[in-house]
């Protein structure tokens, strides 16, 4: 098949929002986004209302998309974290697994050291909740797809053969 999308259930998103929510509590961060590679937000958590989330989440994949190139140029296969610092607000960017990115917006009232560190750790945790999700739900949608494809056939048949 070509392109892997993520196929994510409630439960699946309820452990997702449970670790967001322990990598704010721990590390102090203001909010964390966690987004597919495609720009979709899967879900954030933590002080997000004054955010526009959904643009967030395209430039997010977007920066990703562009420094996965620079790195390229420069002779590696791609960055697995990024951060960008403001005067008041910072931001740390890492890959979760091959599919998505962890997004943790801070400030001054922690450091990027901290944030590194639950951040890494959040990651692995997403990474064992997102790799089955992907994998198992591609190969039941590519088991289907014979299935439907013949049902769908037999319908037109009987439609147009009337």
């Amino acid at each position: 098949m070509g392109q892997d999308y993520l196929v994510i259930y409630e439960e699946e998103i309820e452990k997702i929002e449970k670790i967001l929510n322990w990598l704010i509590r721990n590390s102090q961060a203001k909010c964390a986004l966690l987004v597919d590679k495609d720009g979709h937000l899967i879900t954030r958590q933590g002080f997000t209302h004054s955010l526009d989330t959904t643009a967030l989440a395209a430039l997010l994949a977007g920066s990703f998309a562009s420094t996965k190139e620079i790195a390229r140029l420069v002779g590696e296969p791609e960055f697995s974290v990024l951060f960008h610092q403001g005067k008041k607000d910072h931001i740390h960017i890492c890959l979760v697994g091959e599919r998505s990115i962890l997004a943790v917006i801070f400030d001054d009232r922690t450091t990027i050291g901290l944030i590194r560190l639950y951040a890494k750790q959040a990651s692995e945790e997403l990474t064992t909740i997102l790799a089955p999700a992907t994998k198992e739900k591609r190969d039941k949608t590519a088991q289907m797809a014979p299935d439907f494809s013949t049902s769908l056939e037999n319908k037109l048949d009987d439609i147009f053969s009337e």
